[in-house]
Formats: structure tokens, C-alpha cells, sequence
């Protein structure tokens, strides 16, 4: 991989994003794949996905169930699936390795190959390449965008959900564990709209409420001929800036869309908010991305 060079680094604070073919090798992202195999053979089905549903009042009892699942995974390895993969008795309709939709949201934290690419000097170099002084982990992601219904993204920043003060230190990392194209559901992105703030935030609901977060704001409508896609090949990496608006479509092919994917705080001078969903533990405070 080669080193990522002042050009790159001043493209990506103009477009809010950079694409770095080849950053990780394909062993690497082989490595990431069949770990991920073994942690999907070992998976226990959570039990709010296997509740036969009956009553309204349980049904909602069942969403505040799989919400505190959410809630609580910020320290954990979890697993959530695409909608309509489960029957009213909670039996899978289709094998289970393909009706997963991601695995979050600490697997840099809890498994030891996903631990060791976060942290790869690789990683480190660009970080410090980048002016990051205290980098943070904040929570990582397994993405499937299984073929055939691995469903869209809509247009979003990660901001609305990984909130600072001030803004502009949340970064995303985004590795293609298989070649993404148009076809099975690459990233999409606005250039340079990363340069007007946030819109919409994704808080904390107060207790009591009937779901456990809720919108703030709302998402402006975009324009459709302002996003271009990035394809990109196995190994390649997507830097993402917190603000930058991005998206994908669903994935209407025969071949799956792997991606890991984590999130950086500059946590030098930034408050990470208290509404946000996901919240340090005292069993996983943040790790500095620097070993």
C-alpha cells in the first residue's frame, strides 16, 4: 500500500471523502471474511427475534426488547437481520448466514483479527497523517448487504448519530471485504457536503417513552444527480467525514457487499454527546486507535 500523500489528504477535506485502492491485502480481508464465519456459526439467535407476536401491546413491548438489544451494543458483539427473514415463530425463512444484515457494534474491542486491522500501523499512519491527535475508537460494524435484500441506506451523516461538539470529529473508516459496484450496493456520495453542518440527530428517547430514540430535525430532501458512486475493489478503503452525505442502493444481485467498517473521534477538545445512543461503558471506555 502506498503512503497516502498531501494531495489525497487536501482532496479528501474538500470532498469528504477518499478512496485508497489496495489500502488492506486480500489475505486481510479474507482473514476479516472467515472470522466472521465463525462468529456467525457460534451465534446464538437473540430471543426478540424469535417471540411470536400476538397482541399490539406485545408487539411494542417486542420493539422496546430488540431497541435495548440496540441500546446495549455498544460494548458487544450483536447481530441484527434484514426485515421479513423470519417467520410470526421466529424460524428462519432462509439460512441464517445469509439473512444477518450486519454484527456491531465492538468487534475492534472483543475479537482479536478485527482488533489487530483497527489498530494496524497502517491505520495508525494515516490517523497521524490526517492531524489526528487523540483518536478514539467508537464502534465498528460487519455490513453483508446480502445478495437480494441487502436494503438500501438512505441518504444520512454519520453525524446525525455519532454527535460531537464541536462537530467535525467523527471520521469513518469503510473497507471492502469484497469488490463493490454499482450493481450489488457500492457507497454513493455528495462531494463537498460535508461543509454545511447537520440537520437531523438521532437521540436518546427520555425513559418512558415508547421507543428508545427518536429524530431530531429532518433530513433535507437531496438531489438524486448530485451523488456519484465509488466503486470500489476488494482491500480498497473509503474515508469518510462525519458530515458528508452518503448512501447505498439495495443490492439487487446475485453476489453479496462485505465491509467493515469503524468510526474515529478526535477526542482532543470534543464532547462526545450524552444523547447519543451509543455511550462508553465503564467495561469499554473508547480505546485510543493509537497502540
Amino acid at each position: 500500500m502506498a503512503s497516502v500523500s498531501q494531495d489525497q489528504i487536501q482532496k479528501f477535506h474538500r470532498d469528504g471523502f477518499l478512496v485508497l485502492e489496495r489500502f488492506f491485502s486480500t489475505e486481510e480481508c479474507d482473514s476479516m471474511r472467515s472470522q466472521i464465519q465463525g462468529i456467525i456459526e457460534g451465534m446464538e439467535v437473540p430471543p426478540h427475534c424469535r417471540t411470536e407476536f400476538s397482541t399490539r401491546e406485545e408487539e411494542q413491548l417486542q420493539a422496546q426488547g430488540s431497541s435495548d438489544y440496540f441500546l446495549t451494543s455498544g460494548d458487544k458483539i450483536r447481530f441484527f437481520f434484514e426485515k421479513g427473514v423470519l417467520d410470526k415463530k421466529g424460524n428462519f425463512l432462509i439460512p441464517k448466514e445469509r439473512s444477518i444484515s450486519k454484527i456491531g457494534h465492538a468487534l475492534h474491542a472483543h475479537d482479536p483479527v478485527f482488533k489487530q486491522i483497527t489498530h494496524s500501523s497502517k491505520v495508525q499512519e494515516l490517523g497521524r497523517k490526517l492531524g489526528l491527535e487523540r483518536p478514539v475508537v467508537v464502534q465498528s460494524m460487519y455490513i453483508f448487504k446480502q445478495p437480494g435484500i441487502g436494503g438500501e441506506v438512505t441518504p444520512h451523516q454519520d453525524a446525525t448519530f455519532l454527535h460531537t461538539e464541536p462537530l467535525g470529529r467523527i471520521l469513518g473508516f469503510w473497507i471492502a471485504l469484497e469488490d463493490a459496484t454499482q450493481e450489488n450496493g457500492c457507497l454513493w456520495f455528495i462531494p463537498g457536503s460535508h461543509t454545511n453542518g447537520i440537520t437531523r440527530r438521532m437521540v436518546r428517547a427520555p425513559s418512558g417513552a415508547s421507543t428508545c430514540v427518536e429524530f431530531v430535525g429532518s433530513e433535507p430532501a437531496y438531489d438524486d444527480s448530485q451523488f456519484i458512486p465509488l466503486p470500489i475493489k476488494k482491500g480498497g478503503l473509503i474515508l469518510i467525514h462525519g458530515e458528508v452525505v452518503h448512501k447505498s442502493e439495495l443490492n439487487s444481485s446475485e453476489s453479496s457487499r462485505h465491509a467493515f467498517t469503524f468510526h474515529v473521534m478526535e477526542a482532543k477538545g470534543t464532547s462526545w454527546s450524552k444523547e447519543n445512543w451509543l455511550q462508553p461503558t465503564p467495561e469499554l471506555p473508547f480505546p485510543s486507535l493509537y497502540t
